[in-house]
């Protein structure tokens, strides 16, 4: 097995999977702005493997793990890792997936999503509600890891309904994932209140005593790369991943703040716009793009102005006119 998290430097930083958000365009436009060795890891959008084991359904889903050329040649130059993120309930289907992926030489990892609180996959049995499962979570594992040559992680929160956290990763653990990010929320507060990342720490503590190889990373309230740094020095993990706080400032991965200007802002936007048409063409959703609009133009003078007129927009072509006239 090729385990590339053992290998990298610490600590180490990066950037969650998050649902129409972490796509290759995405993706590309944050590698673009950051320092090769202040992002480490990158992450797809959340795949079904019900999805991908469905060949109907296989084609829809297996958008979520398209990489754009350019973004493989950023990828290689700055030595940053891809990995696939998946999702389910059958561990036959994980297998399945795990082997697809593997064929599709495009990742140098597979990761197990059991963190997400969405009411509908996790009434599906999937996600953070393996928590409430944890055989069946291991048996997932497990499952994932014979179909692939890849190291299988697991992103995960601190409990379900309740903080189960020393219990919940003591479990994990024991099957053996290359490593362990976890959220510190339970499903529960979903995106509500301050990670605890007291709980975080308690898991590098669990871990520590074990003697296990496997990594944690710690996630939750970190926006920017200083805050990143502090996470690491107090409580012992890892690494960080940085999810939506990266909405504070795309450039956040760098290890010195710097001064942003307005064209600097209106250039990554347009970037962002014309990857994005170019990539997804008839296939893409315009709409997607509007959660975006807020991280670019911002920090100026008539920002808000502008934001609003690109809101009405309905194609890529129309916003790029209207960045034309700022």
């Amino acid at each position: 097995m090729l385990d590339f998290w053992q290998s990298l430097q610490k600590p180490i930083i990066a950037l969650a999977p998050m649902e129409d958000v972490t796509d290759t365009v995405f993706r590309e436009v944050i590698r673009s702005v950051s320092e090769p060795d202040a992002l480490h890891v990158m992450f797809t959008e959340f795949t079904s493997t019900d999805g991908l084991c469905n060949k109907k359904g296989r084609e829809f889903v297996a958008t979520r793990l398209v990489v754009n050329e350019t973004e493989r040649e950023l990828l290689k130059a700055s030595n940053t890792k891809l990995v696939a993120q998946i999702w389910g309930s059958d561990p036959e289907k994980f297998h399945e997936s795990a082997k697809l992926i593997s064929g599709m030489r495009l990742f140098d990892g597979i990761d197990i999503n059991m963190g997400c609180p969405v009411k509908k996959v996790v009434k599906n049995h999937s996600c953070s509600d393996l928590i409430n499962h944890p055989d069946v979570a291991k048996e997932i594992i497990i499952a994932t890891r014979e179909g692939t040559n890849l190291p299988v992680s697991v992103k995960t929160r601190i409990g379900f309904s309740s903080i189960v956290t020393e219990e919940w990763i003591g479990e994990l653990l024991e099957v053996h994932p290359a490593a362990i990010t976890i959220h510190g929320r339970t499903r529960a507060m979903m995106s509500n209140g301050l990670a605890l990342w007291d709980e975080i720490g308690k898991a590098v503590q669990l871990r520590d005593q074990s003697n296990s190889s496997t990594l944690i990373l710690g996630n939750g309230d970190v926006d920017s790369h200083a805050t990143a740094l502090a996470r690491v020095r107090d409580f012992g993990v890892d690494g960080v991943m940085v999810g939506t706080g990266i909405f504070k400032t795309p450039w956040m991965f760098n290890t010195a703040e710097k001064e942003i200007s307005m064209q600097m802002r209106i250039d990554l936007l347009v970037k962002h716009i014309t990857l994005y048409d170019h990539t997804w063409k008839d296939k893409g959703n315009f709409n997607v793009l509007k959660r975006f609009f807020k991280i670019y133009l911002n920090g100026f003078e008539g920002a808000a102005h502008w934001r609003d007129q690109l809101m009405h927009c309905k194609n890529c072509g129309e916003a790029l006119e209207v960045i034309k006239r700022i």
